[in-house]
């Protein structure tokens, strides 16, 4: 994907649950539930949209009839597919929304951008710009061309170089890769081995969600070339993802200087 042309095609949520505008209220708390969605695009008979209903509607306005119609929200900000993932960003935060439906000229509803959708596009949009500087770095370092792609590693042919994790960021790790938010981690495959440089959390916690591949950048040195990094888990003894001690007495650095912050605005307000 060129980064420099992402649009909302690329990101947006394509399998959105709709309802009808004559749809009941208590249905669409049912669905809610059945979901765990707070809102969704609502549509007339041909599938046009016609408004949105969310939580704050069903929760907060008085229920003129059992039905969306009553309550839901007519004027509703629309984006097209074609349009920049960068335009809709500023869309959503001028106006404060947190879902944005995508429509086609005929107003029928192709998908929905929601903020964790704009959240993943920066992410996978930002990760190229760090792993081609580290591709560059490699071949100026070792006088090698590589090649980059992104691919399914799976976890037993990946060997770590980092001894320890911290219990709280891998909670965080665990989260984005829930959600979908999180960024492939960087492997140098190095002869036939696949070499973790930069993603050990992310990589932990795949692991222990029990998945089977890694999402990955993948730097193919097209020759045998032993890292330095690679040396120093030798010598640590680490093989796998078994060996990776998780500490869970002390903080990741960003959390505990984020906890730093926050005890000292208590104590201020105390």
């Amino acid at each position: 994907m060129d980064t420099e042309k992402a649009t909302v095609r690329d990101y947006m949520t394509k399998d959105v649950f709709t309802v009808k505008y004559d749809t009941l209220n208590n249905d669409v708390i049912k669905l809610m539930k059945q979901t765990k969605h707070d809102g969704y695009p609502v549509v007339d008979e041909e599938g046009q949209i016609v408004g949105i209903i969310t939580a704050y509607d069903l929760l907060l306005k008085d229920w003129v009839t059992d039905q969306v119609s009553g309550i839901m929200s007519t004027d509703v900000i629309v984006a097209r597919e074609d349009m920049h993932i960068n335009d809709a960003s500023r869309v959503m935060f001028r106006h404060g929304i947190s879902r944005l439906p995508v429509v086609d000229k005929e107003r029928h509803v192709k998908g929905i951008m929601t903020n964790t959708d704009i959240v993943r596009s920066h992410i996978e949009r930002s990760t190229p710009t760090k792993v081609n500087a580290f591709k560059e770095t490699m071949e100026k370092l070792y006088d090698i061309e590589t090649t980059l792609t992104r691919e399914q590693v799976p976890v037993e042919k990946i060997r770590p170089t980092q001894d320890r994790v911290y219990a709280d960021e891998l909670q965080g790790r665990t989260y984005e890769l829930e959600k979908g938010l999180a960024e492939p981690t960087i492997v140098v495959k190095s002869g036939e081995r696949y070499i973790l440089v930069d993603g050990h959390h992310r990589a932990v916690a795949s692991v222990k969600l029990g998945l089977d591949k890694i999402d990955s950048y993948v730097v193919d040195f097209h020759k045998d070339i032993k890292l330095g990094m690679e040396k120093t888990a030798e010598k640590q003894g680490l093989n796998s993802f078994n060996d990776i001690t998780i500490i869970d007495d002390d903080q990741h650095p960003l959390i505990a200087l984020t906890e730093t912050i926050k005890n000292t605005q208590q104590k201020h307000w105390l």
